[in-house]
């Protein structure tokens, strides 16, 4: 029996909040409780929301992966670049590309087909902020770590999207080779996030015109959800990142207006509902069926992704001279993978269709794995850090 739509809202609502409760008492995010609460109700297990409506609910995502985006693009205000540098960008590409180094280089070790080794291992550089931003919200994280943790989630995107795009030219080669198409592979990533964060500078200067004429904090809460979402759309619209537009967005703001502060003070009072509802319907979508089929290559892709992940950080850390928390455990709240590396995996599927299954699997699998484990490892992390008051761990 199928319900109003508002109700399934309600009870998405409400199954986030009790089960973000009970994780606490194993000292754990909230994050995961909504994940856990999404899977228990969602289509796969108890079967309280069918799974079309799942599917429907992929604006609730969108909306909250734009503010997301929006709330961690704050963080490159100009002060603080000057202070870190270049040490975010090095600690960023290291992270990403070691990660696919390594499971690149294991999977052809194993004897697995060049080609799906290689994509996989451009997949493997992608980490998803939305879990990282809120572990660090709910705990009012604070320290070089957590500074360098959201730029480094921040410029992960573009990383993946780059080192993706490379991938894909390789493949080509491989399967067409002398194409001159194959140039369009390369150079596409590129103009990707170019005109992402040029589309989002934009935006954001425009952002600032309204703000003028508009004082309360009602209209400009209006404004800025306007903003998020436009940003979000034009991104979907011309084939760019909507999260990196986001991000550019809020960071031309933060550096150019006065009021840029209030206003992402303003998006917090307003977001949580939808994160909440965002990470339930992430966890509903998380099909356990498909976790026997991971295989040996999607155990490796685990592994190996989370070792670079964490062996790219320290390395980029030690040459940029960074603080030595941030070498020591930065690279463990790098773990969690969702949205982008789903994406490219389709792309990849695509491509290699005779091995489409299995990528979405280990992909699939893999996101599983890292959504629920990703979240308690990150506040660990940051804990261990020193970044996490005692009293805000409860």
């Amino acid at each position: 029996m199928e319900y109003n739509i508002l109700f399934y809202l309600a009870l998405i609502l409400f199954s986030g909040l009790i089960f973000g409760r009970i994780v606490k008492l194993a000292r754990l995010p909230n994050v995961t409780g909504y994940l856990v609460a999404g899977l228990l109700i969602g289509p796969y297990i108890l079967k309280l929301v069918p799974i079309n409506l799942v599917k429907n609910l992929e604006l609730v995502s969108e909306m909250a992966l734009a503010f997301i985006a929006f709330s961690i693009g704050a963080e490159f205000k100009l002060s603080y670049l000057k202070r870190v540098g270049m040490t975010p960008v090095v600690i960023a590409i290291f992270e990403g590309l070691v990660a696919s180094a390594f499971v690149t280089a294991i999977l052809v070790i194993a004897g697995f087909d060049v080609r799906i080794s290689i994509l996989l291992g451009a997949i493997a550089s992608a980490t998803a902020p939305a879990a990282t931003v809120m572990v660090i919200k709910q705990y009012r994280a604070k320290g070089p770590v957590t500074e360098m943790l959201l730029s480094v989630v921040a410029l992960d995107d573009a990383v993946a999207i780059i080192a993706f795009g490379f991938a894909v030219s390789i493949v080509d080669v491989i399967q067409h080779p002398g194409e001159k198409a194959v140039i369009l592979s390369v150079i596409w990533p590129l103009v990707e996030i170019m005109g992402s964060i040029l589309l989002g500078f934009v935006l954001g200067a425009l952002f600032t015109v309204p703000l003028r004429f508009f004082r309360k904090d009602s209209n400009r809460i209006i404004i800025t959800t306007g903003f998020v979402f436009l940003g979000s759309a034009l991104a979907t619209m011309l084939g760019l990142s909507p999260l990196l537009l986001c991000m550019a967005m809020s960071a031309m703001l933060v550096n150019i207006s006065e009021a840029g502060e209030s206003i992402l003070a303003l998006t917090d009072g307003i977001t949580p509902p939808i994160f909440l509802m965002f990470f339930v319907i992430s966890g509903m979508e998380m099909d356990v069926t498909i976790l026997p089929k991971i295989g040996l290559i999607g155990i490796l892709y685990v592994i190996f992704r989370v070792a670079g992940k964490i062996a790219g950080a320290y390395i980029g850390a030690v040459l940029m001279k960074a603080p030595g928390s941030v070498k020591k455990y930065l690279g463990f709240a790098l773990i969690p993978q969702a949205g982008v590396a789903i994406g490219l995996s389709l792309i990849a599927s695509s491509m290699l269709p005779e091995l489409g299954r299995t990528i979405r699997a280990v992909v699939l699998c893999a996101t599983f794995i890292y959504e629920l484990t990703g979240p308690a490892v990150t506040k660990i992390s940051l804990e261990r850090a020193g970044e996490i008051e005692i009293n805000r761990r409860v």
